[in-house]
């Protein structure tokens, strides 16, 4: 499973990294980053509640 952030529409709450730190990771220009690619099966679920808790919607999978 592929997960990808919209720099455009991430602001930087940090809730994706706060729920699962093995995917997404803030990096210095104040947005969350996809640090693994593909997310490995025993992290999907983690990564999908991730994206849930994205205020702004900014997370999406495939």
């Amino acid at each position: 499973m592929k997960f990808k952030v919209d720099e455009d529409l991430c602001i930087g709450c940090e809730a994706c990294e706060n729920v699962c730190a093995e995917v997404f990771e803030m990096k210095d220009d104040g947005k969350a980053h996809v640090i693994k690619d593909p997310v490995p099966k025993d992290l999907e679920k983690s990564a999908i509640e991730a994206e849930e808790s994205c205020p702004v919607e900014a997370i999406s999978h495939e």
